[in-house]
């Protein structure tokens, strides 16, 4: 995933400003986020809406599906603090993408806050969750315009 994680970086450190005051670490995290979700577990190495949908499961079954559901449509997005996000994905997976960003697991937990929303905010612009097999790879672009030009 070399390719991907280089355009990414790219593009995310370009937006934040090249990584000026602290935007280093917070633009090595949204790439790490999108990397799970675009290259995640997939054997293909493809984009897989198969881990937005698990991601959104994991936030149903740690009792917090309606946060997720209003990240998902239309509305406004409901917060989230960090020891909810720490208890729904775990402390292994708020640890592998704080070391990808080179942040300790409560700055990353506290900035994955902010992140998250936006991003599955921006992977569900007509309020529904992509189907399972669409490319969200395609939909890049526009979720990073999403994420790193303002919000909803």
């Amino acid at each position: 995933m070399g390719l991907l994680d280089s355009v990414l970086g790219s593009v995310v450190s370009q937006a934040l400003g090249g990584g000026q005051q602290g935007g280093g670490g917070q633009a090595a995290l949204i790439q790490a986020v999108i990397g799970m979700l675009l290259g995640g577990n997939n054997q293909g190495g493809g984009a897989s809406a198969g881990a937005l949908g698990g991601l959104l499961d994991q936030f149903q079954r740690g009792g917090l599906g309606d946060v997720a559901s209003s990240w998902v449509s239309t509305g406004q997005n409901l917060p989230i603090s960090a020891d909810q996000l720490s208890n729904v994905l775990g402390s292994d997976v708020i640890g592998q993408l704080a070391r990808s960003a080179g942040m300790d697991q409560g700055s990353a937990a506290g900035a994955l806050t902010q992140i998250l929303p936006q991003l599955i905010d921006g992977l569900t612009p007509n309020g529904q969750v992509p189907q399972q097999g669409a490319d969200l790879g395609s939909m890049l672009p526009q979720i990073l315009g999403g994420l790193l030009g303002g919000h909803r």
